[in-house]
Parts: C-alpha cells; sequence; structure tokens
C-alpha cells in the first residue's frame, strides 16, 4: 500500500511497513548518500510524518530523509495497547535495523525526542546521532518535594481517578481533537501564529477520527512513566544537538536545557525563536543546523 503526504508545492510517497502484525506508515525522499548519514524524523503527540513536511523537503536535498508514525498515530495502526517509550523504541529500532540497514541520525520533537532518546540510548548500533527538539521525558527528582495539602491531595486523587475512566477519556477526547481547539492550542504553542494553517489544523485532525484513537489518547496518559531522562543521557554515546524553541508555553527551554547540559555536558545547542515545534515553525532555520551539526560532529561508519 502506499499513500502521499501533499504540501503546497510537493508530494512525498508513503509506504506501510508490517511491525507486529500492524500497518507503520512511513515516508522516504532523497537518494543515500555515502558521505553523510540518513535522517530518520520522529513527530510529538498527536502528530504525524505530515509535521516533518517542511523539513523533509528542505533537508532531501542533501540527505536521504526518512520519517515514520509512531504506532498509534498519523497512518499507522491504532491498535489497543499500552503505550510507552519503550515500545516506539522498540518499533524504531526494527524500522532503522529492517527497513533503513544502516545507523541514522535520530531527530525527533516533543514525544518523539523521547522515543528517540530511549532508541540512541539503549540501542546506541542503531544511532550516529539524535538530534532532540523540544523533547520531552521526566527527569529524576532531587530535590524533596513538598508535603500537599491532605485536602487538595484527595482532591487530586479523584480526579486522577475520574480521568483514568473510560467515559472520561472519552468526553476529554472528544473534546481535545475538535478542529477548532485543535486550532486554539497550535496557536497557543506557535509563536508564528501564521504558520497555524488549515492544513496543519487538518493533518492532526484527521488520524484522531481512526478507529482506536481515542484508546491511544487513554493508554499515553494512563501508562507509568518510563525510563528517566537523566539515566538515558548516561548511557548515551553518539553526538548530541539539542534545538529548542525559546516560546514554548509548555516547557521552560533555558531551565530544561541546563538539565540536558548537565548529564551530557558534550551536547550542541541552539535556541530559537519559536514555540513547541521549532521545525516547523522556522524550518530552514532548523534545516540548516541540523545539516551544518551533523557534516562537523557525526562521523560516518
Amino acid at each position: 500500500m502506499s499513500a502521499t503526504i501533499a504540501s503546497s508545492q510537493h508530494s512525498i510517497p508513503g509506504a506501510y511497513w508490517q511491525w507486529q502484525e500492524q500497518p507503520i506508515y512511513y515516508v522516504k525522499a532523497g537518494k543515500r548518500k555515502s558521505q553523510r548519514p540518513p535522517l530518520l524524523l520522529i513527530h510529538g503527540f498527536g502528530a504525524s510524518t505530515d509535521h516533518w513536511r517542511k523539513n523533509i523537503v528542505g533537508l532531501s536535498q542533501d540527505f536521504e530523509v526518512w520519517a515514520i508514525d509512531l504506532l498509534g498515530f498519523g497512518r499507522s495502526a491504532k491498535p489497543n495497547w499500552q503505550y510507552s517509550g519503550n515500545l516506539w523504541r522498540d518499533q524504531l529500532y526494527d524500522f532503522v535495523t529492517e527497513v533503513i540497514c544502516q545507523p541514522v541520525v535520530l531527530a525527533g520533537n516533543s514525544l518523539g525526542g523521547y522515543a528517540s532518546l530511549c532508541l540512541a540510548a539503549e540501542r546506541p548500533s542503531s544511532a550516529a546521532g539524535l538530534v532532540l527538539v523540544n523533547s520531552a521525558g521526566p527527569f529524576t527528582e532531587i530535590k524533596p518535594q513538598p508535603q500537599p495539602d491532605p485536602f487538595r491531595k484527595l482532591w487530586g486523587d479523584a480526579v486522577l481517578s475520574i480521568l483514568r475512566q473510560p467515559w472520561a477519556n472519552y468526553l476529554v477526547f472528544q473534546y481535545a481533537r475538535q478542529p477548532w481547539v485543535i486550532r486554539q492550542t497550535l496557536e497557543k504553542v506557535y509563536l508564528d501564529k501564521s504558520a497555524v494553517t488549515d492544513q496543519l489544523v487538518e493533518e492532526i485532525y484527521r488520524p484522531s477520527c481512526d478507529p482506536g484513537a481515542v484508546q491511544v489518547f487513554a493508554s499515553v496518559f494512563s501508562t507509568p512513566q518510563g525510563e528517566k531522562v537523566d539515566a538515558l543521557l548516561l548511557k548515551l554515546t553518539c553526538p548530541l544537538l539539542m534545538l529548542w524553541g525559546e516560546g514554548d508555553p509548555w516547557m521552560n527551554s533555558r531551565e530544561r536545557g541546563a538539565k540536558f547540559r548537565q548529564f551530557y555536558p558534550q551536547l550542541t545547542e541552539h535556541y530559537l525563536q519559536a514555540g513547541h515545534c521549532p521545525h516547523d515553525e522556522v524550518p530552514d532555520k532548523v534545516n540548516a543546523l541540523l545539516a551544518e551539526w551533523i557534516s562537523s560532529k557525526v562521523a560516518i561508519s
């Protein structure tokens, strides 16, 4: 089977790969270069390969570029499984070894950044380099947390208990997937509101209509947190590039960047005038920084 990612100027052909009896969607553009590793782009929560369309087009002139829909998102299957960083790590590892057949530079945004870090740290043979774009994932809490007010704790536990109920997840999901809510959310996390187009809203809305999408939503928010980012960084051996949108309202980029530097001081980092998704908001800058870093920091095996 095949499908196509359309943009205003380009069409990027896609295909499906079977993984654990589930169809996984991916796209490929550009030709393999003997002096440059392939790139594998991994989207964030609720997004898909579509979110990388500007980067695929821009980078494929100089690199072989792949992008993949994580299981549960985009055009990939949405089985009623327990979703976690380990699941996506294994999916990505098998894709690199079975389909690409060569170590890659991984580039992940948000949740995709965490999945990419899990892969690079725990399956190092698959990663020639790692690029994290406003990456998600928990750090170990070092400071002791103050004891919450007993009433607030009781209330908070009650709210969490309700939110774990299938009917509550269904209602929250039905609200969150409305196109006007998607647009409103994107406009909060993009500094350049003009980048929030009808096409972008549709690309995020469309997969939410697939069978199983609500179960994926519920699983992601109910699954226990995976390996801590600091523990993963201590295992990491490949070059690391951090790209941060400084205007991200979901995370303090400077503060979070300092944590990454603490555990992996040899990283390279850049802060951009963008929100949570700089690869989509300022793609030309991200593409240029990524290409320059690979040329100077990533060794070809």
